[in-house]
């Protein structure tokens, strides 16, 4: 989920024809290829244990093919232009930041899976038609460098409001905006704690704090974020950093020598919840196929497999959650949220504000 920077046109600045999808088993158009084989589309950071793909094949009689194709809204337009003669048969990695626009353009059709009455309610959508299906959540909060504020013997910010005050002046880097879903839903976070009027002042605030501008995620977090090993080893002067709240785990769980306690942290006062959906595309060549996919995304054998692959959070009661996530990256107890349906009113004029307000 960390993986998710975009093309601008994703966004809503303009549909342009974009190059077919490309990656391991591509087909034609029309979905899979024969009835046996069922395609996914995604993004990049798609990832399933192979014992559980194995699994959904055995137990569906279905071969699964996964075309990953870039970053997560490049993925969607692309599967914009191309519902009439899709590549697959199922999208995962639609978010709930440019749901409307996958909606409104068409691109899946109905099918409520098996298991759907398991999903949390605070995530189901479109209830009425049934056209996606949640499949995991995560919060996009800045995350903050231990070390560092321990160092200078500074308390790490806790709140937006925090984030603006000069003790923390040339502190943070976050994303675009307009070419990153982190940043995105940085700026939505901002726009819902604020409000319609008051989010740009906020902005100009955090302009005038040195607040620095990223094209995405990986930059930002592997490059120019000291808490990070990456960061660390690319000389990386910024302790504060857009990123997840399941970022931490990760630190800790892929250290060469896994540490005490995490070497970053959470700032929850900052936190936007993120949830991903998958469908079954209009036009798919393989339906029936597909309708056995989203019902095994809602599996718990799936939800369980999850967390550790792609560092995001089930959606289904009692799917299990990792100890290294309740321990150094548990969910936000309050993050702020926006309906899909306010997203789709403001989302473009809200891009194209904050990039005339903070890029120029």
């Amino acid at each position: 989920m960390h993986n998710k920077t975009f093309v601008a046109v994703a966004v809503g600045l303009g549909l342009v024809a974009l190059p077919v999808l490309t990656g391991c088993g591509a087909s034609n158009g029309k979905g899979s290829a024969d009835s046996r084989t069922v395609t996914l589309v995604s993004h990049d950071s798609w990832a399933v244990s192979k014992n559980v793909r194995k699994d959904f094949e055995k137990q569906s009689g279905y071969k699964l093919r996964v075309l990953k194709d870039g970053d997560a809204g490049q993925a969607v337009n692309k599967a914009i232009l191309t519902k009439d003669n899709p590549q697959g048969d199922v999208f995962f990695g639609v978010d709930n930041t440019l749901l409307s626009r996958a909606l409104d353009k068409g691109l899946f059709q109905s099918y409520e899976p098996k298991g759907s009455d398991l999903i949390l309610p605070q995530y189901r959508v479109d209830q009425d038609k049934h056209r996606v299906t949640p499949v995991d959540t995560g919060d996009i909060c800045v995350n903050y460098d231990k070390a560092y504020f321990s160092e200078h013997k500074l308390t790490p910010p806790q709140s937006f409001a925090d984030l603006a005050k000069p003790e923390y002046k040339n502190l943070l880097v976050t994303e675009n905006a307009a070419t990153s879903s982190p940043g995105l839903g940085f700026l939505l976070g901002s726009a819902a704690k604020y409000g319609d009027g008051d989010w740009q002042d906020y902005w100009k605030k955090l302009k005038a704090n040195g607040v620095k501008v990223v094209d995405g995620w990986e930059q930002a977090y592997y490059q120019e974020f000291s808490g990070s090993s990456e960061g660390r080893k690319a000389g990386g002067d910024r302790p504060l950093v857009v990123s997840y709240a399941s970022s931490p785990p990760a630190e800790v769980i892929f250290a060469k020598k896994r540490p005490s306690t995490a070497p970053t942290g959470v700032s929850y006062g900052t936190c936007f919840r993120q949830t991903e959906y998958a469908g079954l595309l209009s036009n798919a060549g393989n339906t029936k196929g597909g309708k056995a996919f989203l019902d095994f995304l809602l599996t718990k054998e799936f939800q369980d497999d999850m967390p550790l692959n792609m560092f995001v959070y089930p959606v289904r009661e009692a799917a299990q959650v990792p100890p290294d996530f309740v321990k150094y990256g548990p969910q936000a107890k309050s993050p702020e949220t926006m309906a899909p349906e306010k997203i789709a009113a403001h989302r473009d004029q809200w891009v194209k504000s904050w990039t005339s307000l903070v890029l120029k």
